[in-house]
Formats: C-alpha cells, structure tokens, sequence
C-alpha cells in the first residue's frame, strides 16, 4: 500500500510538472501571439495578453488531439517510458526554456520538450526504441514551418499591397488596425491548439506509462485536457516580455498591415500543421511570417543578425535539451 501510494505521489508530483511546463510555454511564447499587434499599436499590452489568453483557451473547442496523439505515443515506443523518462524530458525542457526566456531569445518550448523526451530515452535505452516517423516530421517542420510561414507572410503581404494600391494609407492603415484583431485572435487560437497539445501529450505519456490510462484509449482523461489549455492560457495572461521587443521590433518594423499579414500567414502555418498531427514552434512559424513580411519591402528592413541568431538558438535547442534532459534521467533514478 505505501508503494503505491509513493508512486501516485511521483506520478501527482509529475503531472505538476508537466503543468509547470505548459504555464511556461504559455509564458515564453506569449510573446509571439502578441508581439505583432503590440509592436504596430493595436492593442496596448495589457489588452494583447487577455485578448491572447482568451482565444489559447477557446482552442480546447476546435482542434483534434492529433498534436498530443504523436507526442503522446508517435515519438518513443510507450513501452519504454517510465516516471524517469518524463521528469527528465520535462527538466530538460524547462532548463533550455527558463535559459532563452533569460536571454529575450525566442526559441521553441515545442522542440525543447521533444529533445527532452529524446535525451531521455538515449539514456535509458538507446535510439532503437525511438519512432522514427514522429522524429523526422517533427524535425522537418524545425525548417517548413517558418519557410511556409515566411512564404504565406510574403504573399499575403503582396497581395495585400496589389489590393490596396490605390486607397490612401491613412485608409489602409485604419482598415487594418481592425483586421489585425482578426488575425491576431486566429494566431492565438492556432498557437493554443498546436502547444497546450504537446503537454497534454506527455502527460498522456506519463499515464500510460504508470498504468492510469491504457495504449489503446482513443484520449486522455478530460481533466488532462482542461488543465492544459488553463495552464497555457495562465502562462499568455503573465506574458514574456522580454520576447516581445524582439519578436515586434529587432527582427523588423511592422506596420498593422503587415502585422495583419503576418500574423495571418503564421495562423495557417499552425492550422495546418495542427491539422496534421505535427507539433511546430510557433516561434519558428511567426519569425518566418514576420522575415517574410519585412523582406517584401527591402532586403535591408529585416535585420538578418538577430534572425541569424535565432536560427542558431532554434538548432541548439534538441541537442541542448536533450543533453540535460539525459543528465536528469540520471539524476532521477537516484531520486525515485
């Protein structure tokens, strides 16, 4: 009895956790839902995180568990994971997180939490357990996420312009303050819909694992689901702000019309990919739409150092993560 007990007490601890995490992404990605409609003067923040956190939540209304499904089971062999593999998933993502927040480097709690797992699982049981397929599409998306983001921002961004070539800018400016409400509210639905997914994911892991939830459920327990999308949406409300500035300012100078295009051009990115089952980085898709935006007005409006400088932050964050996440591993079997 005390057994068990001990082990619902580490599993309950693991799922705080896991929760912690998800108010961080929250949090560390607020950032890239608010970034473009405060920079152009749409919304003051205080407005942008509530409006945020709104549309992270309603989210739990629209899209499937396909992203939590590939994390949950697409990523390792379930077999393979235990109460040691998830905490040192989980610290290995909160450590590369809590390090980027730190440096205002808007970098991807989704990757840092599938280094985490990966890291992990290396150490316990080496790579022959790992899900081939659910690695590589996660891995791919690391680069076609902001190649399309850029991509649909630049085309919105020009097609924009070819519609609105005669009406005065003081005209297409109003217009566009009020679409960008639009489009801000629909990249906050995709960004709650693609990320709270990716934590609802690991715990689905840690339960299946721990025998609460069998292999064969078609869902998670409804209160894995609420909690995430509340812990999520708790995080935007708290904001990262030292994100924003770079996120709205250092990369380019937006306009709402081209935050409008942006922000547009990043939703779909997530739609799609949530569509899909694959767990993105909203960070990477919205750097890509924002470059994308600046790069139709001239090759010098985007300050390509700090976008350099993120791409670097975005290929260190498996391997870093994952390094830790091992260390953790370790660290955990002495722990429980």
């Amino acid at each position: 009895m005390e057994i068990a007990q001990a082990a619902l007490w580490v599993v309950v601890l693991l799922v705080a956790l896991a929760l912690a995490f998800d108010f961080m992404n929250g949090f560390h990605d607020a950032a890239n839902s608010i970034a473009t409609v405060v920079s152009t003067g749409v919304l003051r923040p205080a407005q942008a995180v509530l409006f945020a956190t709104f549309f992270n939540v309603v989210a739990i209304f629209v899209f499937h568990l396909s992203v939590a499904a590939t994390v949950g089971k697409g990523i390792v062999e379930p077999g393979v994971v235990d109460v040691h593999v998830v905490f040192g998933a989980l610290i290995g993502a909160i450590t590369w997180n809590l390090i980027t927040w730190y440096y205002g480097i808007p970098s991807s709690s989704s990757h840092a939490l599938i280094g985490g797992i990966v890291g992990a699982v290396l150490a316990k049981s080496g790579a022959s357990v790992l899900i081939a397929g659910g690695i590589l599409k996660t891995v791919a998306f690391i680069f076609i996420s902001p190649v399309l983001g850029f991509v649909l921002g630049s085309l919105m961004m020009v097609l924009v312009a070819w519609i609105c070539r005669r009406a005065r800018p003081s005209r297409v400016d109003r217009w566009f303050r009020r679409l960008q409400l639009v489009s801000a509210g629909a990249y906050s639905l995709g960004h709650g819909g693609n990320d709270a997914q990716k934590t609802i994911g690991i715990i689905w892991m840690l339960l299946i694992a721990t025998g609460y939830t069998a292999a064969g459920d078609a869902a998670p327990p409804i209160w894995t689901i609420v909690s995430c999308y509340l812990a999520i949406g708790l995080g935007t409300m708290f904001g990262g702000w030292r994100i924003v500035k770079t996120m709205g300012q250092k990369i380019t100078k937006l306009k709402p019309v081209g935050g409008f295009c942006a922000e547009t051009g990043g939703a779909l990115t997530l739609f799609i990919a949530t569509g899909l089952g694959i767990p993105v980085s909203t960070t990477h898709t919205i750097t890509g739409a924002i470059v994308g935006v600046g790069s139709t007005q001239r090759a010098s409006a985007v300050r390509w150092g700090v976008a350099g400088n993120i791409v670097w932050a975005w290929i260190l964050t498996i391997p870093a993560s994952a390094f830790v996440a091992a260390l953790a591993y370790w660290v955990s079997l002495q722990l429980f």
